[in-house]
């Protein structure tokens, strides 16, 4: 739909926000009759700016003066059918002298309470009489059809359409476009073409009436189905600037910014509520809300809503059986589907929206599943198609998700997540796949060989510890994918660019950036890498139903435990939300990752989260954590977890982590002062030392003060400073830390051993901090410290891998220390980033291998640069030295 041209809004009017609608009943019993003319004008100029209260009573006047009076009567239904009054739109239809005239909105009413054979009748009634509704209710007729089932009945129908359209030589009106836009929008699951017909039928509609703004609802409709969800917001703000209280156009912005993810289609459906509160679609989208979220019983009561207005209606049954779905009832899950079945044999809707629910709380394979289910249903459904395809991906079915997309992107090739991910999947012939015991490493092939000499140690070093600390193996191999685009990596994992995250895990697939897809000292890929696979650890022991917050904050754990300096760290602007209240309660911590209240909640969220887990392991031991995550894995409720085992409720504990944070930061958060207190930046040293006199607690001031008396010169008073900053904030890491700044006084004073341990006092905190790793090692080093340096520079190349000369550095370091494993595994890096002297690099590979005892890697080694170098001396002698200690050719 790119192609398509965008429209201005029409101008703002100033309306009035009708309030309730109680007084109908009595209008009717009261009013006296007057005459209809000027009450039908005045209720439809109030119709039209979405104040229905007004509109209803005058409606109501002009019908009770004229019982024929088919304008105002027509006028009375849509407004009650725009505020959710169905039952009273059907008692007006019913009532109406010339049925047909009437029948379109008889049958939008019968079908709004789940009447469909009545309200079918009555839209035939109209179709089949000439007046400006016959077309109208033709469409609804045949939409009707396709949600009995009956697509081939609906497409006869539909069809009909282009025959109309091509024979009324431009004379049709606007509502007969609008019909026209619906069917041939309908038509476009098998003809894509089709959907720029559509719009340009909305577009004429549009232009031809401008009162009539279910045109523009219908093509912002139609843009939001086509995945343009500004084009779509463009068009429901059009109308809400007419009609500030469109049903239509309220709910279309709270689906736009759904598929956004943006919080504020909350608050779309919060003023559609209010204007019909029986809006039965809009209770199913915010039941499918909840469920997301894990808010399991509010999820319910909202279903329950709509079900009241109609029991029939699919998308709450739909949101029905995916409220048991996530909560694991069975059964339940099989009646409900049944239900929906009963009366939609071909409803595949509702099963690629569980796909989607699935996908939403992490259940990849149960997506699959869903996805699988609603193809068989329908072969035109084109998301199913899709969905089928992302999660076959997501669970290591490459080739089947694949041909999935394929037919998927045949169908719809409007959708830019279907051939964002064809096009990353035609990327996989340059990628390479290493094998080791537990997992597939997949790289691209010009560093497949550097990442897996790294990765492969580590992943297997990281597997075995969290199966022994949690007593459980996932299925294997994991696959482990790695990118050195990060748009690649956010492909991979949403289908679009512009994911913030680092990694993902699907369970039995890890995707994440390659260390080459950030800068250098962005992040800590094995860091990274050993909190996605606690995630394939966590989702595969609770078959996928821990919640979000649970598995991200235990995950953050895991990396701290792994490491030192590993895993999130408090910063100020955490600091700063707790001093204010803006973190979430634990109760609520799922929000915090997916409904946001502000930019950084989601990054103070994973921090808050491993806290949590701190002081449960702390306090209640791990067998709490492993018993929580039984809890899940039996489909219970998070609360009913959390108070089983910790013996606490949600609210109790909510208080008790709230205490603990409070104390935990109770010193750096006394010194938290408000905007503007501090000196600036051209305050004098004098006045920097009388703020921090009166206020020692200050953590950034005693920083800022520390780094003015270095440059002074005052190393002494510096040195004071900059470690009371450190005893305030233990936790602070960044270029301008407190030890940072204590290693620069420590070498100005001469002193590189003091500098070395400042230096790893930061490391042990910054798992990213590149530079001050290097500069540790340089300066261990120089004092003959050689295994402390090599160990900075192997925590150095955890950050980045692509230096060469530090792991030629590395190598001949652990080769003075006699460890020719580790000697092995720099050599093969060296290797691996191609160095200028191939020959010399193999060679010294082969000397480290044959040192570690692997006599036929050596000669593998030696051979490889005797191809480049045939006359190398050393590498001959090596050559011979192996043959004559037997084992084999290689």
């Amino acid at each position: 739909m790119s192609g398509a041209r965008r429209r201005s809004p029409p101008g703002r009017r100033t309306t009035r926000i009708g309030g309730g609608l109680a007084l109908v009943a009595a209008v009717l019993a009261w009013l006296p009759a007057t005459a209809g003319a000027q009450a039908t004008s005045d209720a439809r100029a109030a119709l039209d700016t979405g104040d229905y209260e007004e509109a209803i009573a005058g409606f109501t006047r002009a019908v009770r003066a004229d019982r024929t009076a088919t304008e105002a009567r027509i006028g009375l239904m849509e407004a009650l059918l725009a505020t959710g009054e169905y039952e009273r739109a059907v008692e007006i239809g019913e009532d109406a002298p010339a049925p047909s005239a009437v029948g379109y909105h008889l049958g939008e009413a019968l079908l709004a309470t789940g009447r469909r054979d009545e309200a079918e009748a009555a839209f035939e009634g109209t179709a089949s009489t000439a007046n400006r509704w016959s077309l109208t209710a033709e469409a609804a007729l045949a939409r009707s059809h396709f949600e009995r089932g009956a697509i081939e009945e609906a497409t006869r129908r539909f069809d009909r359409f282009i025959d109309v359209y091509n024979a009324s030589a431009g004379r049709l009106g606007a509502l007969d476009l609008v019909a026209v836009g619906h069917a041939v929008a309908f038509l476009g699951r098998e003809r894509p073409s089709m959907f720029q017909d559509a719009l340009r039928a909305y577009d004429e509609a549009a232009d031809r009436d401008p009162a009539v703004l279910d045109a523009r609802v219908s093509a912002g409709d139609l843009f939001l189905a086509k995945y343009s969800s500004p084009e779509a917001k463009t068009e429901y703000e059009a109308v809400l600037s007419r009609n500030p209280n469109h049903p239509g156009a309220l709910f279309g912005m709270a689906r736009a910014l759904e598929f956004d993810g943006s919080a504020e289609s909350g608050d779309y459906l919060r003023r559609l509520f209010e204007v019909n509160p029986n809006h039965v679609e809009a209770r199913a989208l915010r039941a499918r809300q909840l469920l997301s979220r894990g808010d399991w019983d509010e999820a319910r009561a909202e279903i329950e809503r709509a079900l009241a207005v109609n029991p029939r209606a699919l998308p709450a049954l739909t949101a029905l059986a995916g409220h048991h779905f996530v909560t694991g009832d069975d059964a339940a899950f099989r009646d409900a589907r049944a239900e929906v079945l009963a009366h939609n044999p071909r409803y595949a809707v509702m099963d690629a929206t569980l796909a989607e629910l699935a996908v939403q709380t992490r259940r990849y394979a149960e997506a699959v599943e869903r996805a699988e289910a609603a193809v068989a249903l329908d072969s035109a459904a084109w998301e199913a198609w899709g969905l089928l395809g992302l999660n076959r991906l997501r669970i290591r079915e490459i080739p089947a998700g694949r041909e999935a997309l394929e037919r998927a992107f045949a169908g719809d090739p409007f959708n830019p997540w279907f051939k964002n991910t064809l096009d990353l999947l035609d990327t996989f012939e340059r990628f390479e796949t290493r094998e080791t015991e537990h997992f597939e490493l997949f790289a691209r092939d010009d560093e497949a060989e550097l990442l897996a000499t790294y990765l492969a140690p580590l992943a297997e070093e990281a597997y075995a510890a969290l199966a022994a600390r949690y007593g459980y193996e996932p299925t294997t191999p994991i696959r482990v994918e790695l990118y050195p685009s990060h748009a690649d990596f956010s492909v991979r994992t949403l289908g679009e660019a512009g994911l913030g995250a680092l990694g993902v895990s699907f369970g039995p697939v890890v995707v994440m950036d390659a260390p080459s897809a950030r800068t250098l000292g962005e992040y800590n890929w094995a860091s990274v890498f050993w909190h996605e696979l606690a995630h394939s650890f966590h989702l595969g022991m609770t078959d996928h139903r821990v919640p979000r917050w649970f598995s991200e904050g235990l995950a953050v754990h895991e990396q701290r435990k792994a490491r030192p300096g590993w895993g999130h760290r408090p910063t100020p602007s955490f600091l700063t939300a707790l001093r204010d209240g803006r973190l979430k309660a634990v109760s609520e911590l799922n929000d915090g990752f997916m409904r946001p209240d502000y930019p950084e909640q989601v990054v103070h969220s994973y921090y808050q989260a491993s806290l949590v887990f701190e002081l449960i392991e702390d306090r209640w031991g791990f067998d709490a954590i492993r018993a929580m995550l039984d809890g899940h894995h039996r489909g219970e409720e998070p609360e009913a977890v959390l108070e089983a085992v910790l013996g606490m409720s949600p609210a109790d504990f909510d208080a008790l982590f709230e205490s603990h944070l409070d104390q935990r930061f109770a010193r750096v958060l006394r010194g938290l002062p408000g905007p503007g207190a501090r000196p600036g930046a051209d305050a004098s040293l004098a006045e920097h030392e009388a703020f921090v006199a009166s206020r020692p607690d200050d953590f950034v001031a005693r920083l800022a003060l520390g780094a003015r008396l270095v440059e002074a010169g005052r190393l002494d008073d510096a040195e004071r400073h900059l470690l009371a900053a450190a005893e305030i904030f233990p936790e602070y890491v960044g270029p301008d830390a407190p030890h940072v700044q204590l290693a620069a006084v420590h070498r100005l004073r001469g002193n590189p051993e003091r500098a070395a341990e400042s230096l790893a006092l930061h490391d042990a905190l910054d798992e990213a901090s590149y530079a001050t790793r290097v500069e540790r090692a340089e300066l261990l080093r120089d004092v003959g410290r050689p295994a402390e340096a090599a160990e900075a520079l192997q925590e150095a190349a955890l950050v980045w891998p692509y230096e060469i000369d530090l792991h030629r550095e590395l190598a001949d370091l652990l080769a003075e220390l006699g460890d020719h494993e580790g000697e092995v595994l720099e050599r093969r890096a060296v290797v691996a980033l191609r160095p200028t002297d191939q020959a010399e690099a193999y060679y010294l590979l082969a000397r480290a291998e044959a040192n570690a005892g692997d006599a036929t890697s050596a000669r593998r080694s030696v051979l490889r640069a005797l191809e480049v170098a045939p006359n190398y001396d050393e590498a001959l002698e090596l050559l011979l030295e192996l043959r004559g200690g037997g084992g084999g050719e290689p």
